[in-house]
């Protein structure tokens, strides 16, 4: 062999070997998260889902890809993006944000795996055929959000105990409206309250809403559990605020914004939760083998200055059953 062709020979192979290799590496998983709300208010709640992958070994950027799709508090986009998630072949879902997005990731796939998370029954939604054995190709958290309206009714007249009309404002086009009302609804009765109903699915209605409180003037107000909402925060504290109106909202990120109490589930510790999920999916595990799971934590957060702000004084049972007060 002349000497020009053995070289030829072994630079072709030393080029053809790392394509070689690169061929030969496993592809990086990638998974499709789809949330209802947007990503400058999520930045906390991404950090839990992030935590629960490292659970089972998976980094973003290292060894796992994430796709983001934000529905930006529109709950109409969700489909669309769910199909998007299906056509770049994700190797499984991740549907937060509520109801919204679990179903529309069902309507797009029953073959790719969904983790979602939700408030209401996910039996009566189609995402899982119970708790305990979800069978298909879904399984999640199931958050509580709608079944806790009561109890939120009941620390609210704590902090207001001369109230005889609390407002209650909902997003009809949630699907858990009318069961938090119902659950609401119940509770008032048992407190002998009136309450009454505002209904909001747009920026501008929220601002009609509070119009329509200061000519109706209830003596607080429940904030209901909402994707849509949570995006607005910020307009529903300041809103309440300017209306000297007692309030209490469902996520601690209320009360960290200015609110003045709540109650509800460690939103984060949910995230986590998925994202111990999607990594075991990742690994092989298989969602109608995963039950779906329960929130065991749960926060009462007070802000003492802005009950100061109300002038009202939060009794000592309060603070000393709550999770976090912020002076």
């Amino acid at each position: 062999m002349r000497r020009r062709d053995l070289v030829t020979l072994i630079g072709g192979t030393a080029l053809a070997w790392p394509l070689a290799a690169r061929a030969q590496l496993p592809a990086m998983p990638v998974i499709g998260f789809l949330n209802s709300r947007s990503p400058g208010d999520t930045g906390h709640l991404v950090a839990g889902f992030h935590k629960g992958l490292s659970e089972n070994g998976y980094v973003e950027g290292r060894n796992v890809a994430i796709e983001y799709r934000w529905g930006m508090g529109d709950y109409e986009r969700l489909p669309a993006l769910a199909v998007e998630l299906v056509e770049r072949r994700v190797g499984v879902i991740v549907a937060t944000g509520g109801e919204p997005a679990g179903v529309a990731a069902k309507a797009a796939t029953s073959t790719i795996p969904i983790v979602f998370v939700i408030s209401g029954d996910p039996a009566k939604l189609g995402l899982a055929a119970s708790f305990s054995h979800p069978g298909g190709n879904s399984t999640g958290v199931n958050s509580f959000t709608s079944d806790i309206g009561a109890k939120r009714l009941g620390l609210l007249r704590e902090l207001v105990p001369q109230s005889v009309k609390i407002g209650l404002l909902s997003n009809p086009a949630f699907p858990t409206a009318e069961t938090q009302l119902n659950d609401v609804q119940e509770g008032a009765r048992r407190l002998g309250v009136e309450i009454d109903v505002y209904r909001a699915s747009t920026e501008s209605e929220i601002d009609a809403a509070f119009i329509a409180m200061s000519l109706r003037r209830p003596a607080a107000l429940i904030v209901a559990a909402d994707p849509f909402f949570d995006t607005r925060r910020v307009q529903l504290v300041v809103l309440t605020a300017r209306r000297a109106l007692p309030a209490i909202y469902h996520l601690r990120e209320y009360a960290a914004a200015g609110g003045l109490i709540s109650y509800g589930i460690d939103l984060p510790d949910v995230y986590r939760q998925m994202g111990s999920y999607a990594g075991k999916i990742l690994k092989g595990a298989k969602p109608a083998d995963l039950p779906v799971v329960q929130p065991t934590l749960f926060q009462l957060v007070i802000n003492l200055q802005t009950a100061k702000t109300l002038g009202l004084t939060v009794p000592q049972s309060l603070i000393a059953g709550a999770t976090e007060v912020i002076e």
